[in-house]
Order: C-alpha cells, then structure tokens, then sequence
C-alpha cells in the first residue's frame, strides 16, 4: 500500500552508519511510496558498518551540498559509533538537521544518531530515548531521556537500537501520514 506516495524523505549519513539502521527504514519507507534519497557530504558511496567490520556501499543519491531542505517531508539519521561522530563535527550536516527540527517536520534518529542532533543545540526539554551509552550525552543537552523502543515528541522519532527497528520504521510512517507539527524550537 502506498500510503507515501507524494512523501519525500532524505537519509543524511556518512561512512559508518550502521547498515540495518540506513536499510530498513529506507526499504519501510519504499515500500510505503515515498521518494527516499541517501544525502551524505560525501560524492559517490558511503560504506555501512555491520558487526565490528565494514559492510555494503551505497549510493549517495545527492551530496549535501546540493540538497534543499524544503524538498523534503522529513530526515532520517541512522547510527552507528562513526557515522553520527563525523556528522556532528560538519557544520553543514548539523545546519542541515536543525532546519528539519526548526520547521516542524519529522526528525527520526536511532542509537548513536542524535549525537548529530545534540549539535543543533535545540534539544532542551525534549523527550527522547538513544543508545544508552549516550544517554549522558542528550541528558547534558537538556533532554528528557527515557528507556522506551520508540519516542515521539512533537515530529522527533527516537529509537534505541537495531532491536527496536520495527517500531522505529511504524512511527516514522505513522507520522509522516500526519500534518506538519509547529516547531517546538
């Protein structure tokens, strides 16, 4: 069922993303019929990571540089320990989520990813759940952490680990099929 059709999501990662937290929420959202694009500071490929070793290359649809926020409904950020850790550290991905964030529209990010998110330093007196490893981290940031398989607050999906996928790649769609939220920022 297309229920997406019209919807158009980017995918902002680099190298290291982990692979089934790029994969399957681009396969969940494909199969719903939505436009998905891998949108990455990187030309070319970017390489996953997959259980302690380097993994699958894929396609980067558009370089960041060349991508408009305003083409797209909403943003993923996948995990992974090096993925999120290079993103934070480029302002242009950190630019490039906090106008998601800004204009309402949906923000999901699972495991390691809002590390990235942390870097808009936008996140205070949200609810969101990660990694646990990161919970200090969000914590500092001035967020509610809880210990759930799937957060929403207001348009910002946020899942622990590659466990909680299922879930995770639901309420992305869920909310995607939602009007834009008022930003909270």
């Amino acid at each position: 069922m297309k229920v997406l059709e019209g919807k158009k999501i980017a995918i902002l990662t680099e190298d290291g993303f982990e692979e089934t937290e790029l994969t399957s929420p681009k396969a969940a959202l494909e199969e719903a019929g939505a436009i998905v694009h891998i949108v990455s500071p990187k030309a070319g490929k970017v390489k996953a990571w997959k259980d302690g070793n380097w993994s699958i290359e894929l396609p980067v649809d558009v370089q960041l540089e060349d991508a408009d926020c305003d083409d797209y409904d909403g943003i993923v950020i996948p995990g992974g320990v090096i993925n999120p850790d290079l993103m934070r550290r480029n302002d242009d991905c950190v630019e490039f989520a906090q106008h998601f964030l800004s204009a309402g529209k949906m923000v999901a990010s699972i495991c390691h990813g809002p590390q990235l998110l942390i870097e808009t330093k936008i996140l205070e007196g949200r609810k969101m759940t990660s990694f646990h490893s990161i919970r200090t981290d969000l914590e500092n940031a001035g967020v509610d952490w809880v210990d759930r398989e799937v957060v929403n607050e207001n348009g910002l999906i946020t899942s622990r680990s590659p466990e909680d996928l299922e879930a995770f790649n639901e309420k992305i769609i869920e909310e995607l099929l939602e009007e834009k939220h008022e930003s909270a920022f």
